[in-house]
């Protein structure tokens, strides 16, 4: 336990090593934020991504290029980089495969990756969501295989997952009350007085590294469910001709009423987190029917979406095969570049099993990645799309919301009109007074 004072002491004269692997949404605003008080070495895999790190560009926009430009951290691609580093900081991505299982190809390369550099005495902290245990059972016996230690003795492994929202401006990293646990309670002191530099929000010490999995887990899981609850409903209420926007806004009166609304739940981490305690659940006999009820509901968001825009079609009198229809937005969620798991692209599928002629555009989605992970090729403008007889807002960017119903309406070909605004972006009664056969969730 020797080792642990000296870190303790080395973070509280600012001279600890800090080394983040994986410069994603997460790892990024950490390393800028360490950066500001310790010698900080920013680690990725991805070398066209640190190029333009190093070049000052925030391709993850969660910083901004003029923050990373005066953060003073050693990026870098070379592992060899990161031996001198006393603290580890591992905040890569935690998917699932195609049969909805958990994905630890990333953890466990990170894992062996630090596992052949670090030094006795070091400090490995995960960010990455996983199941509760999985930290301990996946990742220590790597870290112990690759380096030659025993953990609790030449080294230690703490866990404070990650809850960075992207694009919210309002609760940033430093704004976030942190989860913080660690092997032991020593470990756990120097856990806390890393994250107390620079969570201004404070720190909540969980017990074990199994209460911080297991509290990270379930913060997504419950909204998960929370919106499969409203998606189910909206699904409800349509068949009987009321609008779902409306009836929320009245029950939200009541001030305990929880306020959740409709849409496509994507990403990496909503739609993806309750596959991972449903798999530990599982594992140990139990089969969880809320959680994995709320997350068929929501994977099927898409194809209803698509059915809806079909029977709009064919209400506008126009036919459907043949037909086109412009996408606007194929990022998870607003004003963000991410497309992982994106559910717009069962919008794409279904629209297209119907004969329509889909084309989607999105002022922050990488082309690249949308043509290489889902083969869908995004338009240049929407100009270049038109005109069409259905448009399709599937996610909220500013951009979206600066245009008008007029200009909405001007996208539309003599032969349809129908707009379907699955966020409900634009007023319902506007929209129909507009001449469109409007629809939203």
């Amino acid at each position: 336990m020797k080792r642990l004072k000296e870190l303790y002491g080395m973070i509280e004269d600012n001279s600890v090593v800090v080394a983040v692997v994986g410069l994603g949404y997460v790892g990024m605003p950490l390393a800028v934020a360490f950066s500001d008080h310790f010698d900080t070495i920013g680690f990725d895999i991805n070398e066209e991504k640190v190029a333009l790190f190093k070049k000052g560009v925030d391709m993850t926009h969660e910083v901004g290029d003029e923050r990373l430009q005066q953060a003073k951290i050693e990026l870098t691609c070379n592992k060899e980089d990161l031996k001198r580093a006393d603290i580890f900081v591992v905040a890569v991505p935690t998917p699932i495969d195609d049969s909805r299982t958990p994905d630890f190809k990333p953890l466990i390369g990170a894992s062996n990756l630090v596992g052949e550099v670090m030094k006795s005495g070091s400090l490995v902290i995960y960010e990455s969501t996983v199941y509760p245990g999985a930290t301990e059972e996946v990742c220590v016996p790597i870290l112990e295989e690759k380096s030659g230690f025993k953990h609790g003795q030449a080294f230690f492994v703490g866990y404070s997952p990650e809850r960075i929202n992207p694009s919210d401006k309002v609760h940033r990293l430093e704004t976030i009350v942190k989860v913080v646990s660690a092997c032991c309670d020593e470990a756990l002191d120097v856990v806390d007085s890393l994250y107390s530099r620079i969570i201004a929000a404070g720190v909540h010490r969980a017990s074990s590294i199994k209460v911080g999995e297991a509290a990270k887990v379930i913060e997504n899981s419950q909204r998960d469910i929370n919106i499969a609850f409203v998606n189910e409903i909206s699904m409800i209420f349509d068949k009987m001709g009321i609008d779902t926007s409306e009836v929320l806004k009245a029950a939200g009166t009541k001030w305990n009423f929880l306020n959740f609304t409709p849409g496509l739940v994507g990403g990496h981490c909503i739609g993806v987190d309750p596959y991972y305690l449903a798999y530990k659940a599982q594992m140990m006999g139990h089969y969880p029917q809320i959680i994995l009820s709320g997350r068929r509901i929501n994977d099927g968001m898409g194809s209803h979406v698509a059915a809806q825009t079909v029977k709009k079609l064919i209400a506008a009198g126009c036919s459907v095969k043949g037909a086109k229809a412009l996408i606007m937005g194929f990022t998870f969620k607003e004003n963000v570049p991410d497309c992982r798991n994106t559910k717009v692209v069962d919008i794409i599928h279904e629209l297209q099993s119907f004969g329509v002629e889909v084309m989607v555009h999105d002022p922050y989605a990488i082309q690249e990645e949308a043509q290489h992970e889902y083969g869908v090729q995004l338009v240049d403008s929407i100009e270049d799309a038109l005109p069409v007889e259905a448009v399709i807002v599937a996610v909220g960017h500013d951009e979206y919301k600066a245009i008008t119903l007029e200009k909405l309406k001007s996208y539309m070909s003599d032969k349809g009109n129908v707009l379907i605004d699955i966020k409900g972006v634009y007023d319902k009664y506007e929209a129909e007074d507009q001449g469109l056969v409007y629809w939203r969730l």
